[in-house]
């Protein structure tokens, strides 16, 4: 039997009191749970505070974009209308932001391209510049009426693809020969007759605005048969190829239309007796003709000279008498006239636009301006 104070020595577990349980942990994982919910939380607020202050830097830098744009595209329209360009240019507006330099009415640069400006006989493909520490005119960002242009540089490109187009007329072509020499080659119609056409021509600044050419090396060819040169020295006129030359000599019939003419001989040189003889023997004749100082002498003829006196002789020599009047009038200045790519740039209403370089490159005359003191606008 079991006495009353009998304690076993092993209890059965559900024999424990309630309250003597031990208690759940699942206090501490609540509070666990909420601390690294307050972690996040604050990172939260941090990541949509940033996203915040890009979303409004995005908007102020695209608002400043458009701005710029819509400023670029009114000051082109303006430029075109008030230097009256075929076209409107190219406007570039430097720095940022722009809003704040409108506002304070001050623009750190801003770059110009104008296309086709004309000058002269000729047109500048391109007119590319840079001005700086640009001053606005107007009472608020909203209105402004012009501009001061302290400082300007840039450049001028005459393109020889326009030349090509606007004083050869696809038949006579520019390139470049050198820093200061353009050399033009092709055809010249004159009276009929297409005649090639070699010169070169020398570039240089004329003053602080213009650019000055001269023509020199000026030469048309009638085929093989002779070479003008226009000019009244002695090298110049209307003279024999050496080909054509030799194949006088050895013509009986043409040899003998040339001895012919008293003025002819004189220039040649022959004694009157050997001209005498040369008619009546074609061995003499041979003998004259054959030497090589008759052919020099020949080519020393100025047929032009002839024209006039003995238009008979040109034309057995084979030369057309309207090409021989037309050439007459081909004149140094007439025929530098037609290849002159000398320009002035316009003068401006304000300050002062001037030429520092003139300079031939591979694509054309490349010339440097600068400005200052410059306005636009009333």
């Amino acid at each position: 039997m079991r006495s009353p104070h009998h304690i076993p020595t092993h209890p059965h577990p559900f024999d424990l009191p309630y309250e003597e349980s031990p208690a759940p942990p699942a206090t501490h994982r609540r509070t666990g749970r909420r601390r690294r919910r307050g972690r996040f939380t604050g990172l939260s607020f941090a990541l949509k505070t940033v996203a915040s202050l890009l979303a409004l830097a995005a908007f102020l830098t695209l608002a400043d974009r458009w701005a710029v744009l819509y400023a670029e595209h009114r000051a082109a329209d303006t430029l075109k209308d008030r230097l009256r360009l075929p076209a409107a240019p190219e406007v570039e507006i430097g720095g940022f932001p722009f809003l704040t330099q409108l506002a304070g009415r001050h623009l750190d640069s801003v770059r110009l391209t104008v296309p086709d400006v004309a000058a002269d006989r000729v047109t500048l493909a391109a007119v590319s510049a840079t001005a700086h520490d640009i001053r606005l005119d107007g009472d608020g960002p909203t209105s402004v009426r012009g501009a001061r242009v302290p400082e300007l540089h840039g450049d001028a490109l005459l393109s020889f693809a326009d030349m090509n187009r606007e004083l050869g007329a696809s038949q006579v072509t520019f390139r470049g020969a050198g820093r200061d020499r353009v050399a033009v080659r092709g055809t010249l119609p004159v009276a009929g007759h297409d005649l090639r056409l070699r010169a070169e021509v020398r570039v240089a600044r004329d003053g602080e605005r213009g650019v000055d050419t001269r023509i020199g090396g000026m030469r048309l060819d009638i085929g093989d048969l002779a070479t003008y040169r226009p000019g009244s020295r002695a090298s110049e006129g209307l003279h024999l190829t050496p080909g054509s030359a030799a194949a006088l000599a050895r013509e009986t019939r043409r040899a003998r239309a040339l001895l012919a003419v008293p003025s002819v001989v004189r220039a040649l040189g022959v004694p009157d007796a050997t001209v005498r003889e040369a008619q009546r023997s074609d061995t003499a004749l041979s003998r004259l003709t054959g030497r090589p100082e008759f052919v020099r002498q020949a080519m020393r003829l100025n047929l032009l000279d002839l024209a006039v006196a003995h238009p008979e002789l040109l034309d057995r020599l084979g030369l057309d008498p309207a090409l021989l009047g037309a050439l007459s009038r081909l004149t140094r200045p007439v025929l530098a006239d037609r290849l002159s790519l000398g320009f002035r740039l316009p003068e401006p209403p304000s300050g002062a636009l001037r030429l520092r370089d003139v300079r031939v490159v591979k694509d054309g005359i490349r010339v440097r301006v600068e400005g200052s003191g410059l306005a636009v606008g009333p």
